[in-house]
Protein backbone atom coordinates (compact mmCIF):
# COMPACT_ATOMS: atom_id res chain seq x y z
CA UNK A 1 0.00 0.00 0.00
CA UNK A 2 1.17 3.29 -0.84
CA UNK A 3 -0.02 7.05 0.08
CA UNK A 4 0.45 10.10 -0.94
CA UNK A 5 0.61 12.55 1.87
CA UNK A 6 0.41 16.96 0.75
CA UNK A 7 1.89 19.04 4.03
CA UNK A 8 2.25 23.21 3.75
CA UNK A 9 5.53 23.92 5.03
CA UNK A 10 5.79 27.67 6.41
CA UNK A 11 9.82 28.23 6.86
CA UNK A 12 13.27 28.31 4.51
CA UNK A 13 14.43 25.71 6.76
CA UNK A 14 12.32 22.92 9.21
CA UNK A 15 11.52 20.18 10.38
CA UNK A 16 7.99 18.85 10.60
CA UNK A 17 6.72 15.45 12.66
CA UNK A 18 4.92 13.33 10.33
CA UNK A 19 5.55 10.24 12.42
CA UNK A 20 1.50 9.84 13.30
CA UNK A 21 1.00 9.81 9.08
CA UNK A 22 3.34 6.76 9.03
CA UNK A 23 1.67 5.52 11.94
CA UNK A 24 -1.55 5.45 10.66
CA UNK A 25 -0.66 3.43 7.82
CA UNK A 26 1.16 0.92 10.00
CA UNK A 27 -1.15 -0.02 12.46
CA UNK A 28 -3.23 -2.01 9.86
CA UNK A 29 0.34 -4.31 9.73
CA UNK A 30 1.33 -7.04 11.91
CA UNK A 31 4.59 -6.89 10.34
CA UNK A 32 7.00 -5.26 7.52
CA UNK A 33 8.47 -2.51 6.81
CA UNK A 34 7.51 1.03 6.02
CA UNK A 35 9.13 3.68 3.15
CA UNK A 36 8.92 6.85 3.61
CA UNK A 37 10.14 9.19 0.80
CA UNK A 38 10.26 12.82 -0.83
CA UNK A 39 10.96 13.51 -4.25
CA UNK A 40 12.19 16.79 -4.04
CA UNK A 41 15.44 18.04 -4.30
CA UNK A 42 15.21 20.77 -1.64
CA UNK A 43 13.56 18.16 1.19
CA UNK A 44 15.23 15.25 3.52
CA UNK A 45 13.63 12.98 5.32
CA UNK A 46 15.22 11.59 9.04
CA UNK A 47 14.09 10.20 12.25
CA UNK A 48 15.72 11.89 15.24
CA UNK A 49 15.18 12.93 18.89
CA UNK A 50 11.73 14.80 19.08
CA UNK A 51 11.33 14.79 23.20
CA UNK A 52 12.99 18.20 23.31
CA UNK A 53 12.22 20.60 20.46
CA UNK A 54 15.66 22.10 21.16
CA UNK A 55 17.13 19.04 19.31
CA UNK A 56 15.12 19.81 15.84
CA UNK A 57 16.46 23.74 16.40
CA UNK A 58 19.76 23.17 16.97
CA UNK A 59 20.10 21.06 14.50
CA UNK A 60 18.71 23.76 11.83
CA UNK A 61 20.89 25.96 13.65
CA UNK A 62 24.04 24.46 12.82
CA UNK A 63 23.35 23.31 9.36
CA UNK A 64 22.68 26.93 9.03
CA UNK A 65 26.17 27.93 10.21
CA UNK A 66 28.04 25.07 8.02
CA UNK A 67 25.78 25.60 5.21
CA UNK A 68 24.77 28.90 4.62
CA UNK A 69 22.27 30.28 2.48
CA UNK A 70 24.56 32.85 0.53
CA UNK A 71 28.18 31.43 0.39
CA UNK A 72 28.78 32.38 -3.52
CA UNK A 73 27.31 29.13 -4.86
CA UNK A 74 27.23 28.85 -8.50
CA UNK A 75 24.09 26.88 -9.13
CA UNK A 76 21.57 30.06 -10.50
CA UNK A 77 18.45 29.42 -8.55
CA UNK A 78 19.70 30.97 -5.33
CA UNK A 79 18.88 27.51 -3.35
CA UNK A 80 22.26 25.46 -3.59
CA UNK A 81 22.12 25.11 0.45
CA UNK A 82 19.32 23.34 0.22
CA UNK A 83 20.28 21.02 -2.31
CA UNK A 84 23.35 20.20 -0.48
CA UNK A 85 21.32 20.02 3.10
CA UNK A 86 18.95 17.52 1.33
CA UNK A 87 21.38 15.54 -0.12
CA UNK A 88 23.49 15.11 3.46
CA UNK A 89 19.72 13.88 4.96
CA UNK A 90 18.66 11.42 2.07
CA UNK A 91 15.15 11.22 0.59
CA UNK A 92 13.84 8.57 2.12
CA UNK A 93 13.87 6.28 5.73
CA UNK A 94 12.61 2.79 6.33
CA UNK A 95 11.86 1.78 9.98
CA UNK A 96 10.45 -2.08 10.90
CA UNK A 97 6.48 -2.46 11.37
CA UNK A 98 5.33 -5.13 13.89
CA UNK A 99 2.14 -5.34 15.90
CA UNK A 100 1.16 -2.36 13.57
CA UNK A 101 3.45 -0.13 15.51
CA UNK A 102 6.83 1.47 14.13
CA UNK A 103 9.49 0.23 16.09
CA UNK A 104 11.02 4.05 16.65
CA UNK A 105 12.93 4.37 19.73
CA UNK A 106 11.49 6.26 22.66
CA UNK A 107 12.27 9.95 22.11
CA UNK A 108 12.51 8.74 17.77
CA UNK A 109 10.25 10.58 15.70
CA UNK A 110 10.03 10.67 11.39
CA UNK A 111 10.80 14.16 10.47
CA UNK A 112 9.96 15.95 7.16
CA UNK A 113 12.65 18.55 6.35
CA UNK A 114 12.27 21.46 4.73
CA UNK A 115 15.42 23.66 3.08
CA UNK A 116 13.44 25.94 0.67
CA UNK A 117 10.17 26.65 1.69
CA UNK A 118 7.52 27.86 2.51
CA UNK A 119 6.04 25.83 0.12
CA UNK A 120 3.55 22.85 -0.60
CA UNK A 121 5.24 19.15 -0.36
CA UNK A 122 4.63 15.89 -0.74
CA UNK A 123 5.65 12.93 0.73
CA UNK A 124 4.86 9.08 0.26
CA UNK A 125 4.36 6.33 2.88
CA UNK A 126 4.72 2.96 1.34
CA UNK A 127 3.97 -0.48 4.04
Amino acid sequence: MIKQFTIKTSKRNEFIDITSHVQDLAGGVSEGVTTVYTPHTTTGITINENADPDVPRDILKKLEELIPQQNNYSHMEGNSDAHIKASLFGSSVRVIVKDGQLLLGTWQSIFFCEFDGPRTRTFYVQV
